[in-house]
């Protein structure tokens, strides 16, 4: 399941939150050009097949398609080239044994 770090929790909620957004807003993330592009927007609510995660008050709404394709990375915020801020997907560590 996609990971979601703190930063990008509250980033969310921050995007989700804003003057005018209904209640159950939340970020929905869908596949574009058959699967190959990621698109973020702010949704109302889910579509009827979007997979749900709330965390923290946050909502992420899930295409079928963009939940299989994160279902092992991880969500987090970053800054790009010019200092704006921005989401970015990262690898799950594999290794959860502690060795």
């Amino acid at each position: 399941m996609l990971m979601i770090t703190p930063a990008a929790i509250e980033a969310v909620r921050s995007i989700t939150s804003a003057e005018g957004t209904p209640a159950d807003a939340g970020l929905r993330i869908s596949t574009v050009d058959d699967a190959e592009t990621l698109q973020l927007a702010v949704a109302a609510g889910p579509a009827e097949q979007d997979q749900v995660l709330d965390a923290e008050g946050s909502r992420i709404y899930l295409d079928q398609q963009a939940a299989a394709f994160l279902d092992d990375k991880i969500l987090d915020t970053g800054l790009d080239s010019n200092g704006q801020g921005t989401f970015v997907l990262a690898q799950q560590d594999q290794d959860t044994s502690g060795d």
